[in-house]
C-alpha cells in the first residue's frame, strides 16, 4: 500500500487529502472513495472518521482519499464545497496514478462531513464550484460523485431538526439569515441530477436528528433519484464504523449490527449504474 499527502490547492496548506492506494492487482481496477470526516465544520475528526474509514473500505476493494477541509469559521460556504469539488476532480485526473476507475468515484461523509459529501452530490453544479473547476482546468461535472454515502448527516438548516451549530460554523456567524440557512439545506436542492445516495442514521441520534436523513430521503423520492437507507434503532451520534476500532472504549459505539453498514455501502456502490 502507498500513502501520500496531496496538497491540491496551491497556497492552502490546511486543505489536502491523504491518499491510501493499494498495490496494483492485475485485471482489477478499484473504485475511488473520497472520505469526508465530520466535526461540525469546527474541526476534522479524522482519527475516527478518516483513516479507519479509508482502511475499512480498502479491504472491500476501494482506494480511499481522506479530505481535510477548511473549518473553524476561517471561510464561509461555498468554500468547503469548492475544496471538495477540486479534490474530486484532482482524484479523477490522477486515475492512472491511483489505479482507480474515474467513472466510479464515491464520497462518504459523517455528520458535518455528511453535509459536505451531500453538498458535493447535490450542489455539484453550484456556480462557485463550476468557476473553481474551470480555473483549475477541470470540466463541469468532474466534481460530481457517482454516489454519496451519508452517515448520520447534517442535512437541513431550517426548522426544529436543524443542527444549528454546524450551520453557524459553516456561515461563520451566530446568526445566519434564513436565506443562508435555506441555501445549505440539501433537501431543498435535490434534482434528478443529484448523485444516488446511501443513508445511514440511528433513530435516537441525540445530536443530529434522524429526520435529517428522512427529509433527504423524501426529497430523493420526489426527484426520482435512487437511494438506499438504513436506520438503526439505538446508538448515539458518532458511531463511525460501529466496531471496536472506532469505539474508543465506548460500548455504545460498538454494535455488530450497525457495523454492517460498511459492507452494505460497498455492495450498494457496485449496484450504482454509471
Amino acid at each position: 500500500m502507498r500513502f501520500e499527502r496531496i496538497h491540491f490547492m496551491p497556497g492552502e496548506e490546511g486543505v489536502y487529502y491523504d491518499a491510501y492506494v493499494a498495490d496494483p492487482t492485475p485485471g482489477f481496477v478499484r473504485p475511488a472513495l473520497l472520505v469526508i470526516p465530520g466535526g461540525g465544520y469546527g474541526g476534522v475528526c479524522s482519527d475516527r472518521e478518516g483513516e479507519p474509514i479509508a482502511l475499512a473500505f480498502m479491504a472491500r476493494g476501494f482506494n480511499a482519499f481522506v479530505l481535510h477541509y477548511t473549518v473553524g469559521r476561517k471561510k464561509v460556504f461555498p468554500a468547503q464545497l469548492i475544496e471538495a469539488s477540486l479534490a474530486a476532480a484532482h482524484i479523477r485526473h490522477g486515475a492512472g496514478e491511483y489505479g482507480i476507475d474515474p467513472g466510479q468515484l464515491f464520497a462518504v461523509g459523517f455528520s458535518a462531513g455528511g453535509h459536505l459529501a451531500g453538498s458535493l452530490g447535490i450542489l455539484w453544479d453550484h456556480p462557485a464550484a463550476a468557476g473553481a473547476l474551470a480555473e483549475a482546468g477541470a470540466t463541469p461535472g468532474e466534481n460530481r460523485p457517482d454516489g454519496i454515502m451519508l452517515v448520520y448527516p447534517v442535512v437541513t438548516g431550517i426548522g426544529e431538526i436543524a443542527n444549528s451549530g454546524t450551520i453557524r460554523n459553516l456561515w461563520a456567524t451566530d446568526n445566519p439569515t434564513e436565506e443562508q440557512c435555506r441555501a445549505v439545506s440539501l433537501e431543498l436542492h435535490v434534482t434528478g441530477e443529484s448523485s444516488p445516495a446511501f443513508l445511514v442514521h440511528t433513530s435516537n441520534d441525540g445530536m443530529v436528528d434522524v429526520r435529517n436523513s428522512l427529509v433527504l430521503a423524501e426529497a430523493y423520492r420526489c426527484a426520482g433519484v435512487l437511494f438506499e437507507m438504513h436506520i438503526y434503532p439505538d446508538a448515539p451520534h458518532g458511531v463511525a464504523l460501529g466496531n471496536e476500532i472506532t469505539a474508543f472504549g465506548r460500548a455504545e459505539w460498538n454494535d455488530p449490527a450497525i457495523a454492517g453498514w460498511v459492507g452494505h455501502a460497498a455492495e450498494w456502490a457496485k449496484s450504482v449504474k454509471k
